[in-house]
């Protein structure tokens, strides 16, 4: 346990000029009694771990010192192999450079790890798009792709509704979400962030321009927050309806996840001799309601709005008729 703290602490102080105990130990998840004896140990090992004293001192290793990959390892090893998502790569156009880096990684690693990648494919694999849905690349990710990577502003134009608008962007991350992708921008001049369906671009233009990015913008957090208010902005109306125990199981597979989180989250005991459960249900609109409650068949009953209960009823109808026959 103590080694592996030891190589992540030599890994942290490369890759920053200098770190205070605090920080290291915040790092660590240890005391800064600790990092002072871990220091010490390493600077007696022979790693040249170098104190400044002071307000603003802090450890740094001297001279340029730098340790190769060897301390890694079998699971880490294979873990940084699947860090790397192949098709997402490729679409963005990096795939020559994720795979010279790959190589890069497995010339530095032990002689016995070096099938890491190999062991790594045969155990995962990433199938990002959804069933029954063919993946189509937008044609303009590699360029906006390049931009992400290089800082630098956009001129974009994009479809909103039947019309084509133009705004300058600084494209801040990529989401690629069940086989579509997302851009994270923030708009020059008003500093909004927004999230923009790439295949929904029709031409884009960088400026050659870079912009500084906010040190504490938070790519998957971000996305987090919007996704959930995207979901929420949907769930427009409202439906009431009893559920069975199995119904109750159910629902969150057969609407909206967050929309059954809330309903059931807000829902009372049951309140019958049936067992069963009323649940007030926000959903996007009564046809959707309609076609998503179906697949609960007789766990579920509509109380209202009557004109969905009334729909459910000429179906229910509709169904023994057919099945009667």
């Amino acid at each position: 346990m103590r080694a592996a703290r030891l190589i992540k602490m030599v890994l942290l102080l490369q890759s920053r000029p200098s770190m205070t105990a605090a920080e290291l130990a915040r790092e660590l998840e240890v005391s800064e009694r600790t990092v002072t004896r871990d220091a010490q140990a390493l600077s007696e090992a022979g790693v040249p771990v170098y104190a400044d004293r002071g307000r603003i001192g802090g450890y740094r290793l001297v001279g340029g010192y730098r340790t190769r990959l060897t301390g890694l390892a079998r699971g880490e090893a294979e873990a940084l192999f699947l860090s790397g998502v192949p098709g997402a790569l490729r679409e963005m156009g990096l795939e020559d450079a994720a795979s010279a880096a790959r190589l890069k990684v497995s010339a530095a690693l032990l002689p016995s790890l070096r099938d890491a990648s190999h062991t790594a494919a045969q155990r995962f694999h990433l199938d990002a798009p959804n069933w029954f849905r063919e993946p189509v690349t937008p044609e303009l990710l590699p360029k906006i792709a390049d931009a992400v990577w290089d800082d630098r502003r956009i001129t974009a134009r994009y479809r909103r509704g039947e019309h084509d608008v133009e705004r300058e962007l600084e494209p801040y991350g990529l989401v690629l979400k069940a086989g579509v992708w997302y851009l994270c921008a923030r708009v020059a001049g008003d500093g909004s962030f927004r999230v923009y369906r790439i295949d929904r671009f029709t031409a884009v233009a960088a400026d050659g321009e870079r912009f500084g990015r906010e040190p504490d913008f938070d790519l998957p957090a971000f996305w987090e927050e919007q996704a959930e208010k995207f979901a929420r902005s949907i769930l427009r109306a409202e439906v009431v309806v009893r559920l069975s125990a199995e119904g109750v199981r159910r629902l969150p597979h057969a609407v909206d996840p967050l929309s059954a989180r809330e309903a059931l989250a807000r829902a009372g005991e049951p309140d019958g001799d049936d067992g069963r459960m009323t649940v007030t249900l926000p959903v996007e609109s009564e046809e959707v309601a309609h076609e998503q409650l179906t697949a609960l068949g007789a766990e579920v009953e509509v109380l209202a709005p009557a004109s969905l209960r009334e729909r459910f009823a000429a179906e229910a109808v509709r169904l023994a008729e057919l099945y009667g026959r």
